[in-house]
C-alpha cells in the first residue's frame, strides 16, 4: 500500500511542539496546523513559514483565517501546490497521487472525522481540510493529518467521508490540492534566508491600520448581539475573532524565535502579548455572554492594540 510518509503511523505519532500543551493556543486552524504537521513529517521545520501571520487583518465580522500562502512554500521548501481537478471518484484521484508520492489535501466533512470527537463527529457537519497519507478502498482505511496530529479513520467513517451512500450524480464535489515535495530538503541556509526576505515583504504588506483597535470598537456591541443567539453561537463566534488573531500571533512569536530569538526579543514578547490576551479575552467574553454584562469588554482588548502597535515599530525598525 503506497503511502506519502512510510514512516509514520497514526499510532506512533508525535505532533510538532507548536501543537504541543504548553501553547496557548494547541490548535489554530485547520489548514495551518496541517501544513505544521505535514512539513514536520517532511523533516524539515514549519516556523520559516509563519511570517505570513503579519498580514492578518480584522475583517469586519472576523479575522482572517490565516493560511500559509502557496508561494511561500515552494520559495521556502520547494514544495509545489496547486488545485486537482475532480473528474473520477476523490478515492481514485488520491490513489493516483499518493502513488506519485504526493500529498492530497482535501476538504471532508468533519462530521465523519472521529478525531473530533466531542466536538463535531457524528453531531454536526463542517468544512474542514485533511492531508490524505495512506487510503485503502479495499479495506475502507484512511490514514490522515488533521488539525495538529495524524489519525486513521475505517469503516463507516470512510464510506461517510466519501459519501458511499450519496448518490455519484448528488455528491458534493470538495475542493482538492495536491502538493508535489521535491527530492532534497531546503538547507537551513536556505530557508533562513528565504524566511528573512519574507518577514520584510509580509511586513509591507501588514494592515494599514491596527486590526486590533478596529475590532476593539465594535467588540462589546457585537458580543451583546452574540449573547442572543445562545452558545453554539457563542463558540463559532469566539473562534473567528479572539481565537483567530491570538493563535496567529502566538505562531509569529515562534517564527521571529526561530530566526533570532535576541535579535527580536521585543518583538516575540509583544506577539505573545497579543495571544495571551486573546486568552484572556476569550474567558472574559464566554462571561459576559453568561452574565449578560458587556462593559467590562471596552477595555478588554487594550494591551493587544498596543502590543500590536509596538510589535510592527520594532519589526519595521529593525526589517524595514
Amino acid at each position: 500500500m503506497s503511502t506519502v510518509f512510510g514512516e509514520i503511523t497514526p499510532q506512533a505519532y508525535q505532533p510538532h511542539l507548536l501543537h504541543g500543551p504548553d501553547r496557548a493556543w494547541p490548535e489554530t486552524n485547520c489548514y495551518v496546523d496541517l501544513w505544521i504537521e505535514v512539513l514536520s513529517a517532511y523533516r524539515t521545520p514549519p516556523e520559516p513559514m509563519l511570517s505570513f501571520t503579519l498580514t492578518q487583518d480584522f475583517e469586519g465580522d472576523q479575522f482572517t483565517f490565516f493560511k500559509v500562502p502557496l508561494e511561500d512554500l515552494e520559495s521556502l521548501y520547494g514544495i509545489q501546490v496547486t488545485e486537482l481537478a475532480m473528474y473520477d471518484t476523490v478515492e481514485n484521484h488520491v490513489d493516483t497521487q499518493i502513488e506519485r508520492g504526493r500529498l492530497c489535501l482535501v476538504e471532508l466533512d468533519s462530521f465523519c472525522l472521529p478525531d473530533t470527537a466531542g466536538i463535531t463527529y457524528r453531531s454536526e457537519h463542517g468544512k474542514t481540510t485533511v492531508g490524505i497519507n495512506r487510503l485503502d478502498q479495499t479495506a475502507k482505511t484512511m490514514d490522515y493529518f488533521h488539525n495538529g496530529s495524524f489519525f486513521q479513520l475505517s469503516g463507516e467513517d470512510f464510506e461517510g467521508a466519501f459519501q458511499h451512500h450519496t448518490e455519484p450524480g448528488l455528491r458534493w464535489i470538495p475542493y482538492v490540492e495536491f502538493a508535489k515535495f521535491p527530492t532534497t530538503l531546503a538547507t537551513d541556509e536556505h530557508l533562513r534566508a528565504e524566511a528573512t526576505r519574507l518577514l520584510g515583504h509580509h511586513l509591507s504588506r501588514r494592515p494599514a491600520t491596527n486590526p486590533i483597535a478596529a475590532f476593539a470598537e465594535v467588540f462589546p456591541a457585537d458580543v451583546a448581539k452574540v449573547a442572543e443567539r445562545g452558545m453554539d453561537f457563542f463558540h463559532l463566534y469566539a473562534f473567528n475573532t479572539v481565537r483567530q488573531f491570538g493563535a496567529n500571533f502566538e505562531l509569529l512569536a515562534s517564527h521571529l524565535a526561530w530566526l533570532d530569538a535576541s535579535a527580536f526579543a521585543d518583538e516575540i514578547a509583544a506577539a505573545q502579548q497579543i495571544s495571551n490576551n486573546a486568552k484572556t479575552s476569550q474567558f472574559m467574553l464566554a462571561r459576559a455572554v453568561a452574565r449578560r454584562r458587556f462593559d467590562p469588554l471596552a477595555t478588554a482588548l487594550d494591551p493587544s492594540v498596543e502590543a500590536w502597535d509596538a510589535l510592527i515599530t520594532g519589526l519595521t525598525a529593525k526589517v524595514g
